[in-house]
């Protein structure tokens, strides 16, 4: 535990010294809630959402923001890969779960803090939590979020040693996943070949579950929700540490 607690301390320390890193990730989402939701909102029917469009946008942001922090998180993988830090902690008598296990708080803890602050500031802008569970309902299904897609990125990262490739492939799969989550748009509303689709996403459980928790509303069953997204974080760990097990220096 010394082990992982030393890893997370450390990416907890860059991302503290980060100013930039902050203000970057909150700021797409935040830019999209402000700009995309009011000017939306007058357009979009209240009724075919069962809610306020800028209140529906809320919790497919927070999963934006936790989203791309997370899964960039892999990309230390490979900084540390290219400036000796990693062959330094590889070569420790430490055991290389325990280096990913780290890798993989860290980066997680990191994007459940920036989905909190953007959190924040949409009470600023309106949002109103149901009650104090829904809270962390919606804190739970963040830090699922946040563990399954830093275990993702951290995946991908073991297997590549160039960062501008591994920054290539991550918006391949970034764009798609977001875009097919119900983030933007109610999943009863697209074409009906479109559902399964959607349905295959694991981020669309994870904004439904948010969604849930911050506003009463979602349109897939919580429980349902809860299983997916805490299988696939137990997942993605799994295969996480296998494919770091086989890095190679």
């Amino acid at each position: 535990m010394e082990i992982i607690y030393t890893i997370w301390l450390r990416s907890m320390k860059r991302f503290v010294r980060s100013k930039s890193r902050i203000i970057g990730s909150i700021g797409m989402p935040l830019f999209l809630l402000l700009f995309l939701g009011m000017g939306l909102n007058s357009v979009v029917s209240a009724s075919s959402l069962g809610q306020d469009y800028v209140m529906f946008l809320v919790p497919g942001m927070v999963s934006m923001s936790v989203l791309f922090t997370s899964i960039f998180s892999g990309i230390q993988i490979i900084w540390d890969k290219q400036f000796g830090f990693l062959k330094e902690t590889l070569v420790a008598p430490v055991s290389r779960l325990e280096i990913m296990l780290g890798q993989t708080a860290g980066g997680a803890t990191t994007a459940v803090v920036q989905g909190l602050i953007l959190m924040v500031l949409s009470v600023l802008i309106g949002l109103r939590i149901q009650n104090p569970v829904g809270f962390f309902i919606a804190l739970a299904f963040m830090i699922f979020v946040g563990i399954g897609f830093t275990a993702f990125g951290i995946a991908i990262a073991s297997r590549m040693e160039d960062m501008t490739g591994f920054q290539l492939i991550m918006n391949f799969v970034i764009f798609p996943l977001f875009g097919l989550s119900g983030a933007l748009f109610p999943i009863r509303s697209l074409p009906a070949w479109l559902v399964p689709v959607t349905l295959i996403d694991p981020l669309t459980y994870g904004v439904e579950g948010i969604r849930y928790g911050l506003t009463g509303v979602s349109q897939i069953s919580p429980v349902v929700c809860a299983v997916v997204v805490a299988g696939f974080a137990v997942a993605m760990t799994a295969i996480g540490a296998y494919l770091f097990r086989k890095i190679s220096i």
